[in-house]
């Protein structure tokens, strides 16, 4: 059984560097300070700090204690908040930012529904394909999609994205169907920014030069030539779902997918989220999933 006496006290000494002004920290006498540390050194059969007449030092068996004495005590302080969070209602302002395609299709009617819960929240959604400083903006969740860069953020995946090869059934009658990855550079390849399709092939990732008569930053625009019998596409699924459960659209090359890619949620790391980021997070990860 761990025995809580005096910790408190002896925490507060060692930040305060004196008993005068840990006393008065904990509102207590210094004499009820100096018995609490005696008492701890005497159970411990240690010596915690040196005490002179103008300074108090702490030991370095007494750091050693004191550094896990503070992470219980930030423990027991995190298990506190946590459980008060439970009865607030979320409020105030939340700021967040996503890609704007996914932002639109995906996160942005899922943040409604969560203001329509909680309407005393003040939302301010921000759709950019820009990566931004979360810290310096002052941003508390972003959503980031694919691959995360190396960060002293936190990330939480919400859910992931598969990304398909596809084209319509008027081209695959005119061009016929690409069964192996070399076969794409005898097709119309209709790219977005990058002149690379991902694969995976004997397990290993692959990337592809494609080439094609279109190219365009819009996913949309890509699956509306791809449906107009223009070319082939590779796009994730919030572009073509609706297309290939249609029949409208056909996938390919379905034997060397790339691996899924992650949906996450990034914030600044901090010890305790607040109700309110607590909650998005939850809300978003079930409405993704």
């Amino acid at each position: 059984m761990f025995h809580w006496e005096g910790v408190t006290e002896f925490v507060a000494v060692a930040e305060a560097k004196s008993f005068t002004a840990a006393a008065n920290q904990l509102g207590i006498s210094t004499a009820q300070v100096s018995r609490q540390i005696g008492a701890l050194e005497v159970r411990l059969s240690v010596k915690l700090f040196y005490r002179t007449t103008r300074k108090v030092t702490i030991t370095e068996t007494g750091q050693i204690y004191y550094n896990h004495c503070r992470q219980v005590l930030d423990g027991l302080a995190e298990a506190e908040r946590a459980i008060t969070d439970l009865h607030q209602t979320p409020k105030g302002r939340l700021n967040l930012t996503a890609p704007v395609t996914y932002g639109e299709n995906r996160i942005a009617p899922l943040v409604n529904d969560f203001v329509a819960r909680y309407p005393e929240l003040e939302v301010n959604l921000t759709l950019t394909n820009q990566i931004v400083d979360l810290v310096a903006e002052s941003y508390d969740l972003a959503i980031r999609l694919g691959q995360l860069e190396d960060s002293t953020m936190m990330a939480k995946r919400l859910a992931s994205r598969k990304h398909y090869v596809c084209a319509s059934p008027g081209y695959l009658a005119a061009f016929g169907e690409p069964r192996t990855l070399s076969e794409l550079d005898r097709h119309n390849c209709l790219r977005g920014t990058v002149d690379f399709w991902r694969f995976k092939e004997k397990g290993k990732s692959r990337h592809v030069r494609v080439t094609g008569n279109i190219r365009c930053n819009s996913g949309w625009s890509l699956a509306d030539a791809a449906l107009k019998g223009i070319g082939i596409i590779q796009l994730p699924d919030y572009y073509v779902h609706t297309q290939l459960e249609a029949g409208r659209l056909i996938p390919l090359l379905d034997r060397f997918a790339a691996p899924d890619d992650g949906i996450w949620a990034i914030y600044p790391q901090n010890r305790h989220l607040s109700p309110k980021v607590r909650l998005l997070l939850e809300h978003l990860s079930n409405g993704l999933s």
